[in-house]
């Protein structure tokens, strides 16, 4: 049995960056937090936690100590609270994350109505919004970019990990609702290797294993594209593995999320190559 890793997977820059951030600020008494959990991997997030960051869903639940801003970013106003609680506060926002923030913020000081193309519910397309001072609309299909009305101007950004084809399909559908339209694609280039190395590997195997949270946006669309080329299972870890997957199984790809750790996806590699 043949295994294969794809050209390009695991942690991304922005990431190994804000585990580095969270690691420098570790706190052994414990008042060393990220707001929500750093990156979408719970095993990376325990590690952490063992480590001595710890993670809190809201402000509130700190009383003194360092706020470790996450990889997909928040909004101006938590920085705020922040300062009025006197808390430190530690940046981890993904540099690219950021660039999208800022993007969005500059739109709407100059004068645009923006469009975020991405998913609602991801706190990085949330963050997004919060920086457009909430004005911004999100639109995550084609069927909703049908639905935008037609404006004067018109600026658009887009979730750093969101798909490329997609975003693509997506502005076409805006194409005709204004005649000034600035568009700034913000996906990140590491999203873009990912995918293309997962879709191209998945068209020589039998079998695609995809490594990474099941809270991972840019996994779990690791898996749908590789999902279109042949078998393909999303795992968390190796423990996941089941052996009749394997049965008249030649060849095996493996690729991993962006907030996938590398001793996890070692773990896949060695236990499949121990078949």
């Amino acid at each position: 049995m043949e295994v294969i890793l794809a050209d390009y997977l695991g942690f991304c820059y922005g990431v190994k960056r804000a585990i580095k951030i969270a690691r420098e600020n570790a706190s052994e008494d414990g008042t060393a937090c990220t707001l929500g959990p750093i990156i979408h991997n719970p095993q990376m997030v325990d590690r952490l936690r063992r480590e001595g960051v710890g993670s809190v869903g809201s402000l509130e639940e700190m009383e003194r100590g360092t706020v470790i801003i996450r990889s997909h970013g928040v909004g101006p106003q938590v920085y705020e609270e922040a300062e009025r609680r006197g808390l430190e506060v530690v940046d981890a926002t993904c540099p690219h994350v950021k660039k999208a923030q800022l993007s969005a913020k500059a739109l709407v000081d100059e004068g645009y109505p923006v469009i975020i193309i991405g998913e609602k519910d991801h706190p990085e397309v949330q963050s997004i919004f919060e920086w457009s001072s909430g004005k911004a609309m999100i639109v995550e299909t084609e069927e909703e970019a049908d639905a935008v009305e037609p404006s004067g101007k018109l600026g658009i950004v887009c979730q750093t990990t969101f798909s490329g084809a997609k975003f693509r399909q997506i502005v076409m559908r805006l194409l005709d609702k204004s005649r000034d339209i600035r568009i700034l694609r913000t996906i990140c280039t590491a999203t873009d290797q990912r995918q293309a190395a997962a879709i191209e590997l998945a068209s020589k195997v039998d079998l695609m294993l995809v490594i990474g949270g099941k809270n991972s946006a840019n996994t779990t669309r690791l898996a749908q594209l590789c999902s279109e080329k042949c078998l393909t299972y999303h795992i968390e870890t190796a423990a996941e593995l089941h052996d009749e997957w394997f049965d008249k199984i030649k060849k095996i790809g493996i690729t991993a999320g962006a907030s996938t750790p590398d001793w996890i996806i070692k773990e896949v590699y060695k236990k499949c190559q121990n078949r």
